[in-house]
């Protein structure tokens, strides 16, 4: 059996300390969140599907020097992962970051954004004169 190599790893905390049952780690390929003392549940997030990071910080988030990073992603079962707590926050999200943009060009994956730039009401105004 392979052994995982993690690439980050930390506890959801409270009040700065590390005393929680939910635990968070990202590998080349995935991103897991662990919660449960007895019972465990485990998700986890396939990279490539990561579509957005969102960071939030508190008040209190900022006192104890954690904070809170959202990975939006495609995935059917955990299309929102919240990374709660973590510290150094900003440093985790651009790990995250980086992995996901690895993964998407080993995958060579790329996508495109719509933008509407209202170029098509200008064409059916001008279409509207010729006739």
């Amino acid at each position: 059996m392979k052994t995982i190599s993690y690439l980050w790893q930390d506890r959801k905390r409270i009040c700065g300390l590390p005393i929680t049952f939910t635990k968070y780690s990202l590998t080349e390929d995935r991103l897991f969140r662990e919660t449960g003392l007895l019972s465990l549940k485990e998700e986890e997030v396939l990279l490539y599907r990561v579509r957005d990071l969102e960071l939030r910080r508190s008040l209190g988030q900022r006192i104890f020097g954690v904070g809170t990073v959202c990975v939006h992603s495609s995935d059917k079962t955990t299309p929102h992962l919240d990374l709660v707590n973590v510290k150094h926050p900003r440093e985790v999200k651009e790990t995250i970051f980086q992995a996901v943009e690895q993964v998407k060009n080993q995958r060579r994956m790329r996508t495109t954004e719509l933008v509407d730039d209202g170029e098509d009401e200008l064409y059916d105004d001008e279409h509207d004169e010729m006739e």
